[in-house]
């Protein structure tokens, strides 16, 4: 695997038009966005995320890209997505790491620094310009819903939460663990329930 880089991933934002719904994730994976640079982009958890944004005509995905889902090579090639009213980013900014080679999950301390929490009211507020109502936002596990609930200074939102779309958090979220279960399944119910909240108008 190539070394974790742990820059900052910056939200992704449409070329241009409103923003109806944002998502946030827990942090950069270090197959995807560390390498990206985009949100989601080669993580992954990321691949269920953008079949659901192409499927409901919120960001378009170059053909290529489906071929071999790698942060790097998206890099390397140039492949980026296209969103439509939607925004992307993650609960923190950066592939949390200790050794540069393995990836832990970010601290309360590292959410709720005085610096991440600016970021993400700062996100919001941009995503959230010139709406006549609450920005709807979708967050990806339970470390996401829980530092986007104790943001000061943001504008209203409506915060709506799903498991995280990696294996492991599917698999904790599912019935017995996911005992008997086929991983698929649940990535394939996953994407259904994100494409509703999507959907709604």
């Amino acid at each position: 695997m190539s070394r974790i880089h742990g820059h900052p991933v910056p939200a992704l934002f449409p070329d241009a038009g409103p923003v109806s719904v944002m998502l946030f994730g827990e942090a950069p994976g270090p197959r995807g966005a560390d390498q990206s640079g985009l949100p989601f982009w080669g993580d992954g958890a990321g691949i269920t995320v953008y079949r659901a944004l192409a499927a409901t005509g919120r960001a378009e995905v170059p053909d290529a890209a489906w071929e071999d889902w790698d942060g790097a090579r998206f890099k390397a090639l140039g492949l980026a997505p296209r969103l439509v009213g939607t925004a992307l980013s993650n609960a923190y900014p950066a592939c949390p790491t200790k050794d540069g080679e393995h990836f832990h999950a970010p601290s309360n301390k590292d959410l709720l620094a005085p610096a991440n929490l600016t970021r993400l009211a700062q996100e919001l507020t941009r995503a959230a310009a010139d709406r006549p109502s609450p920005l709807r936002i979708i967050a990806f596990g339970k470390r996401a819903e829980w530092v986007l609930g104790r943001l000061p200074g943001a504008p209203p939102f409506e915060l709506h939460a799903l498991p995280h779309p990696s294996a492991q958090g599917l698999l904790q979220a599912a019935p017995g663990k996911g005992k008997g279960l086929r991983l698929e399944d649940l990535r394939a119910e996953w994407e259904i329930r994100l494409r509703a909240l999507l959907n709604i108008s």
